[in-house]
């Protein structure tokens, strides 16, 4: 299908789920094909916190930081992304008259994830191998499932949990999970909307939005830190996998898609001296 725009509307608690669903619901009134990812960390955090589930995350040796997902937190994510995130959504989508459907990877398989076995982390300075965490890799989507709801005129709400190969859920990443759902449907644009005004230059100044970000060919940026070096992995993989454009933007304000759209927004781009070296 051509023309299909992903939104991934970010977990951060200043993003606008409903500015999202407004620009959303706006794109498909536009005749414009549309999925709406998303992932939760706020409604995460405070539903562990009022279930009295320990928070705790894994930083990798490049300095990626992902969420600790035991028994006790896969559950909390399950429930924090089916249960609050994505009603919130539909429901949002719902009050401007588009019909979304809600699915987590576990509907229908929707995504296939590849669970890691082991993880490498730093604790105390130490390196350590972390094997109880139920997290993995979306290798896999089920792009027909998706069509099908696109051909009937419905916008696809879609998160983790993904199926693992022994078809118990994992834990994975949103950003890369929808970078995969991108470039599964051959997507003309991934939108990431997150808790800022795109990539900075200097993470404490957000009018240094830079234009366009050109990505190295492996692993995780050394000039950006926090959450943006993992969505700046994704949207290199959407871009491997066939994404035309990929955007990162502000969901904090009116109009965010619409205002990406018309270049409020960092363009990703692929290292051209190093395009040939890359890897998904």
């Amino acid at each position: 299908m051509a023309g299909i725009t992903v939104i991934k509307c970010g977990g951060h608690e200043a993003v606008d789920p409903g500015a999202v669903c407004a620009d959303a619901a706006e794109l498909y009134r536009q005749g414009r094909d549309v999925v709406l990812g998303h992932g939760g960390s706020a409604d995460i955090e405070s539903l562990a916190e009022r279930l009295g589930v320990q928070r705790r995350r894994l930083v990798s040796p490049d300095g990626v930081s992902a969420r600790y997902t035991d028994d006790a937190m896969l559950e909390v994510v399950t429930l924090a992304l089916a249960g609050r995130v994505k009603p919130r959504l539909v429901t949002a989508l719902a009050a401007h008259g588009v019909p979304g459907v809600g699915l987590t990877g576990l509907d229908g398989g929707l995504l296939r994830a590849r669970r890691k076995a082991v993880h490498r982390a730093v604790v105390d300075g130490r390196r350590v191998l972390v094997r109880d965490d139920h997290s993995g890799r979306v290798n896999a989507v089920r792009a027909d499932l998706l069509t099908g709801l696109l051909d009937a005129g419905l916008v696809p709400v879609v998160s983790p949990p993904a199926l693992a190969e022994d078809g118990t859920p994992v834990n994975t990443d949103a950003d890369r999970a929808l970078a995969a759902v991108a470039a599964a449907l051959g997507a003309e644009t991934l939108i990431m909307l997150t808790g800022a005004p795109g990539v900075l230059a200097d993470v404490s100044d957000e009018r240094s939005v830079v234009p366009v970000y050109r990505v190295p060919a492996t692993g995780a940026p050394s000039d950006v830190s926090g959450g943006m070096r993992l969505k700046l992995v994704a949207a290199r993989e959407a871009l491997l996998g066939g994404v035309t454009r990929v955007l990162i933007a502000d969901g904090r304000c009116a109009n965010p898609a619409a205002r990406a759209l018309s270049g409020e927004a960092t363009r990703i781009e692929l290292d051209e001296d190093n395009t040939e070296e890359m890897t998904a």
